[in-house]
């Protein structure tokens, strides 16, 4: 039995009955570089043709920006179906995308101090 909201891809006993990488045509290379981090957002552009439950419903949780990360979430999704899913919308024009702003590289040793120093206060 389908909980509400998610259709015919989820069964309470089962599990997901589709495959995470059926959703994605066994594809594990998204056609654009994205990061976990980077947002999209809908861009208002219908898509031609029939891509799939999977794309409508990227495609209908991007209406505001949303991370790479939290869309994978979202759809319960493994993060490179939903790069792929993503990359498929917006090379049909359905989604724009903007890089994450990072201001520190991730080995800065300034920024990995704040982080310890930050767990530490909260033990």
């Amino acid at each position: 039995m389908a909980t509400a909201g998610d259709g015919p891809w989820l069964d309470d006993a089962a599990g997901r009955l589709v495959r995470p990488f059926t959703v994605s045509n066994g594809r594990t290379e998204p056609s654009i570089a994205l990061d976990l981090m980077s947002q999209v957002m809908a861009t208002g552009v219908t898509p031609l043709g029939y891509l799939g439950p999977e794309h409508a419903q990227a495609l209908d949780l991007c209406r505001a920006p949303v991370s790479v990360a939290e869309a994978a979430a979202q759809l319960k999704l493994p993060a490179v179906v939903t790069k792929v899913l993503l990359s498929d919308l917006v090379d049909c024009g359905a989604l724009t995308t903007k890089p994450p702003a990072y201001h520190h590289t991730p080995t800065d040793r300034s920024l990995l101090e704040a982080v310890l120093d930050g767990l530490r206060r909260q033990l």
